[in-house]
């Protein structure tokens, strides 16, 4: 496996969103190596897309989407779920791509202890990490890892997997945006492994 460099992420997102899929999204932590193999994604393009953060405007929460790609954009929902996205596209032009599920590959158990610890009971291996909050939460993903660099190959990274062609490849609208303009509600930027059990419910 090789890390994925920063022209990988400085393509057109839904390139980038599409490609990540197979994917594995690497997390050291405590000593431990935790991987996961990315099975969802959701593309954020730019200030006309309004389900995106950065339609706001350039503002300090948003900065991080306007600089180079291969950086991380985490940022906490409902006070309590953190999302991780990782930037795209060229300098000045703000898009990224959230995780919203990956598949568990290594430190399983440790991943299961960090989800026990939030949810107070034993998580099964299905749901711990169909889910953009539950990912975060299995690999020890917060904010402290805000405007992290992906391709330094240190604490958080990704690496080339096992290509998912074409055919095994669903796209369908995006998630949890009911605030955004009709035809952006709308829009197939979600992409996920067809019939992958790790994806999102």
């Amino acid at each position: 496996m090789t890390i994925l460099t920063r022209d990988f992420f400085a393509r057109p997102t839904l390139t980038v969103a599409r490609e990540l899929l197979g994917c594995h999204l690497v997390r050291e932590v405590d000593g431990q190596r935790l991987v996961g193999r990315i099975v969802e994604t959701e593309a954020y393009i730019g200030p006309d897309d309004t389900a995106c953060h950065a339609s706001k405007g350039r503002t300090p929460r948003t900065e991080v989407m306007f600089g180079p790609a291969g950086y991380t954009y985490v940022y906490v929902i409902y006070g309590m779920y953190h999302m991780l996205n990782l930037t795209t596209e060229q300098v000045g032009f703000p898009a990224a791509v959230l995780i919203r599920a990956i598949e568990p590959l290594a430190g399983i158990e440790a991943m299961q202890v960090r989800r026990q610890k939030t949810n107070h009971s034993l998580v099964n291996a299905v749901n711990l990490t169909n889910g953009p909050g539950k990912l975060c939460q299995a690999l020890g993903v917060d904010k402290g890892l805000n405007k992290w660099d992906i391709v330094a190959g240190q604490k958080l990274w990704l690496e080339t997997g096992n290509n998912i062609s074409n055919a095994d490849v669903a796209t369908g609208p995006r998630i949890g945006i009911g605030y955004a303009a009709p035809q952006d509600q709308m829009a197939p930027w979600r992409f996920w492994a067809r019939g992958n059990r790790f994806v999102s419910k």
